[in-house]
């Protein structure tokens, strides 16, 4: 059978596109296994000594303030970027990573505020570090603009004043540059991450749904709300958002358990004081358990005690014992 050479040149063109276009989605789908691979744990100490002037020493607070820097850096710096704002291929296909970042990010939030507004001030009548009221509303930006401005170079203008916070804290002709590792300071923090960990344990258990008892109003008998609620709550994930609260938790868990070990640091003195230091641990200990490797392509969902497991429920265990030890921690703090 005898082709037209017309013909011929279109059989060509179109096994040349397919097999373009094949590769092309080979490519992209490479590139989202690469970019979606969790990053490993900060060495707090070297992170620290890099982020420090060559000329300086790690003070108090030190290894805290570095250790911010580190992860908000790996937001930016990780294998395929900031992917949160991504609007092309194959980052726009992506959900899993984009939530990792804001999980870190939250965490990120939460210490810079902190940061800013207790343990840099002496007490609440003393002036705000100038660097660190630059610092929080930055990490604060919107999380996905594309451009005008990039969330990335907002971050990276935080990154920078820190930058300068830290080697002002670390030099003895800054003393107006302080942080107070107090045990209030380290509870006030604390009392942040009890309700960021309360909040995700809740939301990964709500993947089965849950019919749960109203407790908004229990233990006060004259609180008011603003509008009412019934007795039972009935609350579950949509389907679709089930991996994306996950993924949440395992960001937020990563970034908080490096924040962890670098307070244990700066906090060593005031935690052994108080024989609190174990506590700490336990925490990180559980922290550390939910970011076990993950052997399946997909998240499972199976019911609590059904066939297949439920991985969200199994992060949710996890996270509950981590806030229950963070209960504790509180509870020590607080003792005189």
């Amino acid at each position: 059978m005898l082709y037209h050479p017309g013909t011929l040149r279109e059989k060509g063109w179109v096994w040349a596109g397919t097999v373009g276009l094949m590769t092309l989605l080979a490519i992209m789908a490479g590139l989202s296994v690469y970019w979606s691979q969790e990053p490993e744990p900060l060495d707090i100490q070297k992170v620290t000594r890099a982020q420090l002037s060559p000329e300086l020493e790690p003070v108090t607070g030190s290894y805290t303030t570095a250790t911010l820097i580190g992860v908000t850096e790996i937001l930016l710096d990780k294998p395929g970027g900031y992917l949160s704002n991504d609007v092309m291929l194959p980052s726009v296909w992506m959900d899993n990573m984009p939530s990792w970042e804001f999980g870190a990010l939250v965490q990120v939030r939460d210490l810079a505020r902190s940061l800013r507004n207790d343990m840099s001030r002496s007490q609440s009548q003393s002036i705000e570090n100038k660097y660190l009221a630059i610092t929080e509303p930055q990490f604060n930006f919107n999380n996905d603009s594309w451009i005008l401005p990039a969330t990335e170079n907002e971050y990276r203008k935080g990154i920078q004043t820190l930058h300068q916070y830290l080697n002002d804290l670390s030099s003895k002709s800054n003393q107006g540059t302080q942080f107070y590792a107090r045990a209030d300071n380290l509870r006030d923090w604390l009392s942040i991450v009890e309700k960021r960990l309360g909040s995700l344990s809740q939301r990964l258990s709500a993947s089965v749904g849950q019919e749960r008892v109203n407790t908004d109003l229990a233990g006060e008998p004259d609180a008011t709300q603003s509008t009412n609620t019934p007795d039972r709550l009935s609350i579950k994930t949509p389907w679709l958002e089930i991996d994306d609260v996950f993924y949440e938790a395992r960001g937020s868990t990563w970034a908080l358990v490096q924040i962890l070990h670098a307070i244990e640091l700066d906090f060593q003195a005031i935690l052994k004081k108080k024989n609190a230091l174990v506590s700490l641990r336990q925490i990180i200990r559980e922290l550390e358990a939910a970011q076990q490797p993950i052997f399946s392509p997909m998240m499972l969902n199976g019911r609590g005690f059904g066939f297949v497991t439920n991985y969200s429920l199994v992060m949710s265990s996890y996270i509950s014992r981590a806030n229950a030890a963070v209960i504790d921690l509180r509870n020590l703090l607080q003792q005189g």
